[in-house]
């Protein structure tokens, strides 16, 4: 072999001779670490394999996810169901205190909905309430006001919890991927990053991965392009001729991709890219084309005239929910009546159950944008709430570089019965939409006039020097039943909406990040101090500070107008503690006070905002020690005990 002279020689084994024990002494080091003996194979069946951490105490730990998980997962493909599903279990059974697993139901294909929570169950089962001791020993009154947990279920309604769900539409097959990493990476990380496992701790976690699984496998499985299928598989008649399903997309050249059709047409309007032949651009207007372009790959199967005019579904699961909803004729993708779509029925039963839910994030694909409501052009939602969106959001577009934090109807388009309206309008929810993977990623900067997709040139240029041309299909000749002789060709299903294998697990985990800030946002209650007034001639005043140190307020404004979520409630208790009336106020002195004098001992707050204390004081007979409590529905519990001197 012949090197240029400015080359080294030794850094090929095979450049400079080596003596015989050179190679034994090889041998026996790769022999001792099993290199030798690992079939490839056998390598990446690893990858699904459930390992203790300390069986490599020695590893090199990379900041970030751990280089020795009890669970081993690689993300850098994309998991089927049956993967999916697999990864599930073996998650759950490797942290039994952090994961319950169970199914809402099955899809019409017979899957499974599978549904995850997360967090530590250890502190959620023991004590029911958080303790913060204050002037003197932690005490717990027998007669307390405030109604303890009898349930497991009802203890985990005290945690204020975040959904995530991906793959609402099948072929946006990413977002199932980002939902299994989260559950991953919360597990793996808790006990490691302090940050975690304080989350842990404070939030449960419901993820939903996959919405559409039946959808999934037929994306992945069946002949499909990028964009289907978007809707699940219940059969509908989508051209009215009595008939369900039966023309869709047919794969002529049996490659597994639905990819275009075009012929050649002296008056087309269509030619050869001058750098890419096999990209179609539309003539200029003073020039002729060579091509006209047929549609996506596919015959006239019912004999109508039409081609692909009847494919599976034709609904889409997000025009499904009961906020705003309309149908079909106003809505394309509508189906018959609000959560028509049976697995939609079963994850909005689901969340109606568990009211803690607070913040929750639905993974789409593409465009990488951060998507908030309202949907509509004739809703507006208050200014308080849009404030709230935009310190997440815009914090979203730094942890996310090339995303746009924007509104979907004002900067998107219109949408009417979309999951993240339902979520804040009719559930008191803030949720976001992240339409996962951006054109920015193909080279670290911006791809200007190329929308949501890219500009067709850098996606060309991208599968060149970085896919070595696996994203497309040359254009090669068919016989068509209906239009002759044709040529098929274009991009591969693999390609585009979803982020290259070398992509993916970046992703991923940006997104991730993105959610757990959501999450570690939401309203978290406590007691910020307890005061004691004693006169000695009347009765004794007892005030709490409670606030709320998170950017999200356990009410949003629009909540707190529509009476969406209950009032938090602040509860006194005491033995031989008599309650006369009790007192609420936005500050310290009580200027503009609301009192309550039926049922005094639990207070109703129609909010705590973010960072400002909301003050409660009861007049009460009795020396104390005092227990004062506060339940949200959205923000958690807390409570404190004031066992002091009551002369102070």
């Amino acid at each position: 072999m012949n090197r240029p002279s400015s080359h080294k020689t030794d850094w090929l084994p095979y450049t400079v001779p080596r003596p015989i024990d050179y190679w034994i002494r090889l041998a026996i080091i790769l022999g001792a670490t099993g290199i030798l003996h690992k079939h490839p194979c056998s390598i990446a069946n690893e990858s699904n394999s459930v390992e203790s951490a300390a069986a490599n105490p020695a590893a090199y730990q990379p900041a970030g996810a751990p280089a020795d998980p009890k669970v081993q997962a690689r993300w850098n493909f994309y998991r089927d169901y049956a993967q999916t599903t697999e990864l599930l279990k073996q998650i759950t059974a490797a942290h039994p205190d952090l994961c319950r697993l169970e199914s809402l139901g099955k899809s019409h294909g017979n899957r499974e909905m599978w549904i995850l929570t997360i967090t530590n169950f250890k502190t959620l089962r023991a004590p029911d309430y958080p303790f913060q001791e204050s002037n003197g020993p932690d005490t717990s009154p027998a007669d307390s006001a405030v109604d303890m947990p009898s349930s497991d279920i009802d203890k985990e309604l005290t945690r204020p919890a975040y959904w995530i769900d991906g793959g609402i539409h099948a072929n946006e097959i990413q977002g199932v991927d980002t939902s299994l990493y989260t559950a991953w990476f919360l597990t793996e990380m808790f006990n490691r990053n302090a940050t975690i496992t304080r989350l842990l701790n404070e939030r449960i976690f419901y993820l939903l991965p996959m919405m559409s699984p039946d959808s999934r496998d037929a994306h992945m499985y069946r002949p499909n392009s990028t964009n289907s299928p978007r809707s699940g598989q219940w059969p509908v008649d989508d051209d009215l001729d009595g008939l369900v399903d039966e023309d869709g997309p047919d794969d002529l050249d049996g490659d597994g991709h639905i990819t275009q059709m075009r012929i050649r047409d002296p008056n087309g309007r269509m030619k050869s890219h001058d750098v890419y032949p096999d990209m179609m651009v539309p003539c200029n207007p003073d020039e002729t084309g060579h091509y006209t372009l047929l549609g996506t790959e596919g015959i006239d199967n019912d004999g109508d005239g039409l081609v692909n005019e009847d494919g599976d579904g034709i609904y889409d699961p997000n025009r499904d929910w009961a906020w705003q909803w309309q149908p079909r004729y106003v809505e394309d993708g509508a189906y018959k009546y609000p959560f028509s779509v049976p697995e939609n029925r079963m994850v909005a039963d689901f969340i109606m159950a568990h009211p803690n839910i607070a913040g929750a994030q639905s993974y789409h694909n593409t465009g990488g944008m951060i998507l908030r409501g309202p949907g509509v052009l004739s809703e507006k939602w208050p200014a308080a709430d849009t404030e709230v969106f935009d310190q997440i959001g815009k914090q979203g577009e730094l942890m996310l570089p090339g995303y746009r934090y924007i509104g979907s109807m004002s900067n998107l388009y219109e949408v009417h019965g979309a999951e993240d309206d339902w979520f804040f309008v009719m559930q008191g929810v803030f949720a976001f939409t992240n339409e996962l993977h951006t054109p920015f990623n193909l080279f670290k900067q911006e791809s200007k006039h190329g929308g949501y997709f890219g500009k067709q040139e850098d996606l060309r240029k991208f599968d060149e020097y970085l896919l070595f041309g696996d994203g497309y299909i040359s254009w090669h000749a068919m016989n068509h039943p209906q239009y002759g002789k044709i040529e098929i060709g274009g991009q591969k299903k693999n390609w585009n909406r979803q982020p290259p294998s070398f992509m993916l697990e970046e992703e991923c985990h940006r997104n991730m990040a993105f959610t757990l800030f959501h999450a570690d946002q939401m309203p978290q209650v406590s007691i910020d101090s307890i005061q004691v007034r004693n006169s000695g001639n009347g009765p004794i005043e007892v005030t709490a500070a409670i606030i709320n140190r998170k950017r999200i307020p356990t009410h949003s404004e629009l909540d707190i107008q529509q009476r969406i979520t209950p009032p938090d409630r602040a509860s006194l208790a005491g033995k031989n503690v008599k309650i006369i009336t009790a007192l609420s106020a936005d500050d310290m002195f009580f200027k503009e006070a609301t009192s309550q004098h039926r049922a005094s001992h639990e207070v109703r707050l129609r909010n705590v905002p973010s960072m400002k204390p909301v003050y409660v004081r009861w007049l009460v007979h009795g020396p104390g020690p005092y227990t004062v409590s506060i339940r949200s529905v959205k923000g958690g519990v807390a409570r404190k005990v004031w066992a002091g001197d009551s002369g102070d």
